[in-house]
């Protein structure tokens, strides 16, 4: 018994090593962290209410109509690391009195008392991944937190029988005591039937309503693990076969993506040069640059350069409480077309998707839905791929470093086009499609080691234009910037004591344009989060800490507008101001918001001094 537990200990230590970064400056508190945890012990727990945990994000736009409740599980995740998911059989809801409807939500409620780690987790039905998300970190009075998503685009899937899988991989010990208590619901919104204008514009735009099929490109189940694949090196590449119906007329991919143990801070990791150099060991490396890509039938179709979210245990657990990260409790999915390589799959046969990571360290977990159209007219659709232009990674990297301290700047672009068209009852459309994407990772290492300073900025652009019979074109745009900025530094004070200090900004922005041919809808998106911590070590063990956090939520959207300003400290709310007004003028690509956190106020909190037994930081 004391030597499995002994086991159980030391393969949770092992397991979460990388939980803080990239075995650089931040690895160093990895197996410290949950010592942040513990609370006061003469507080009473019983008198204090749980806290409230939130990502800041804009509300579902919601019909009017009540919603048909369904609760499909109820689970306490104990000791789940290594065990089959849970699961429960979903069936469409034959109870509620409407069967057709405009909105569907997905509902996670979840409770959380004692000490534990962050946990990733997925969502699955009939393979298909609803939603990937990461636990809040509990406190000993306790944690409450819920995520909603809008799943409509899951219609097809819901409406049939399916096996709901659930899968956390957490760990319970003597130490690690929290139990996630879960609660699944989905909320179906019966169709508004005073709503006559909007149903007539979706039946004119069937091109981009919810799909007719999804098809799942995730692991079988029985499985001790997540449905996703897991990509552990950068030569490591996952592969599904697939086969579609013959008369698809249009195809979509959805892709998730997490990052976790030595990439979980990848936009941190040295070049391999700087740890060759250092004789550095088991620190992590291949560089601050990583790349999704997306491959059919060994032709590259698409990538991803992913949002960098950062988990509730990340960088310094207490900036994440109780306002967590940036798309840490819903973590973006990635679309790339498929409709110009129809003609290459149309033809009956089995074909393969592969997803490869560059330049990946262990371990990246991914999986994908495939959104297919069907012609309910035809049997059979046929398609032509006119063009595939994929360039390959044009990297520059510049170094400049003696022994522990130095400078390095990466600089990659890529472009990725396909044009092809598809003849369906629907007539001959024509669709291009286009990812451009630019990338500059500054980072900066000095006081031999124990300060590190990045800047990181991705560009992450894609445009969808479809071409009718009629000559009018159907289409989507999408400009994205995600922004970085993290400062790390660490001072040793001798007796066993070290302090580190933290200083983080995550911006991310996006501009959407949508024609679905009954006119031009546009949106803007500006979510802007800064945060400031430390912690004092001493013996291995966090005798002290502190958190900020300050976070601005502003979109502009056809249909809804919204805004948010709040901040907390030491889980403690300071202000929240909530709108919903939108703005006369909107800002381009949301740098409209960007501007209300300047560069100067980005830098601000490292210019005060604090000092630590007579010694600066």
């Amino acid at each position: 018994m004391a030597s499995s537990m002994l086991y159980s200990i030391l393969f949770l230590l092992l397991l979460h090593q990388s939980l803080f970064s990239t075995a650089n400056l931040i690895h160093k508190k990895s197996l410290l962290k949950q010592e942040l945890l513990s609370q006061s012990h003469h507080t009473p727990l019983n008198d204090t209410p749980p806290t409230l945990f939130f990502e800041v994000t804009k509300p579902i736009k919601l019909p009017k109509t009540k919603p048909c409740s369904y609760h499909i599980l109820q689970h306490d995740f104990g000791y789940t690391y290594g065990k089959p998911p849970v699961l429960a059989n979903y069936t469409p809801p034959s109870h509620c009195p409407s069967q057709k409807f405009s909105k569907i939500v997905l509902q996670w409620n979840a409770t959380c008392k004692g000490r534990q780690f962050d946990r990733i987790f997925g969502v699955w039905l009939g393979g298909v991944e609803l939603l990937r998300s990461c636990t809040a970190e509990p406190r000993a009075t306790g944690i409450v937190w819920s995520v909603e998503k809008d799943i409509t685009r899951y219609y097809s899937l819901l409406m049939k029988n399916q096996t709901l899988a659930v899968y956390i991989g957490n760990l319970v010990t003597k130490i690690y005591t929290g139990v996630y208590h879960v609660n699944v619901t989905i909320q179906f919104y019966p169709d508004d039937e005073s709503d006559v204008v909007s149903k007539s514009d979706a039946l004119v735009s069937k091109h981009h309503s919810p799909a007719d099929l999804i098809l799942p490109f995730s692991r079988k189940l029985p499985l001790n693990d997540g449905l996703w694949f897991q990509i552990e090196n950068s030569t490591d590449i996952a592969l599904n076969e697939f086969k579609i119906p013959q008369n698809v007329y249009r195809a979509m991919l959805e892709v998730y993506v997490s990052f976790h143990e030595n990439d979980e801070f990848w936009y941190l990791n040295f070049p391999n040069e700087y740890i060759e150099a250092n004789n550095l060991t088991d620190t992590p490396g291949n560089g601050p640059f990583r790349e999704v890509e997306v491959s059919l039938d060994g032709k590259v179709v698409g990538a991803i350069w992913p949002f960098t979210v950062i988990y509730t245990g990340g960088v310094n657990p207490l900036l994440w409480r109780p306002i967590t990260g940036v798309g840490s409790f819903d973590l973006p999915s990635y679309n790339i077309e498929i409709t110009p390589y129809l003609g290459k799959i149309l033809d009956g046969e089995s074909h393969k998707f592969g997803f490869s990571v560059t330049n990946a360290l262990n371990v990246w977990y991914i999986d994908a839905n495939l959104h297919l159209w069907l012609d309910n007219k035809s049997t059979k659709v046929e398609g032509e791929l006119l063009e595939n232009i994929s360039s390959p990674l044009v990297v520059s990297l510049i170094s400049d470093f003696k022994g522990l301290n130095g400078t390095f700047l990466t600089s990659v672009s890529r472009s990725i086009s396909s044009t092809g068209w598809v003849k369906s009852s629907h007539g001959n459309i024509t669709t291009n499609s286009v990812q451009n994407f630019n990338y500059n990772n500054s980072m900066l290492i000095g006081s031999d080691g124990d300060l590190q300073i990045v800047n990181q900025i991705i560009h992450f652009n894609d445009s969808v234009h479809a071409q009718l019979p009629s000559s009018s074109v159907l289409s989507t745009e999408s400009h994205k910037k995600f922004d970085l900025y993290l400062y790390y530094n660490e001072l040793d004070d001798g007796n066993g004591t070290s302090l580190s200090r933290e200083n983080i900004t995550l911006g991310f922005f996006e501009k959407k344009s949508e024609d679905v041919g009954f006119g031009l809808s546009k949106s803007s998106l500006g979510n802007v989060q800064n945060g400031q911590g430390y912690m004092v070590v001493k013996n291995n063990l966090v005798v002290s800490g502190l958190g900020s956090t300050q976070q601005v939520y502003k979109y502009d959207g056809s249909d809804l507008c919204y805004f948010r300003n709040v901040s907390s400290s030491n889980y403690t709310i300071l202000y929240d101001e909530v709108g919903n007004t939108c703005s006369r003028k909107r800002s381009h690509f949301g740098f409209g918001l960007s501007r209300m956190w300047p560069s100067a106020a980005q830098r601000v909190f490292l210019a005060p001094s604090l000092l630590v037994n007579g010694k600066v930081v």
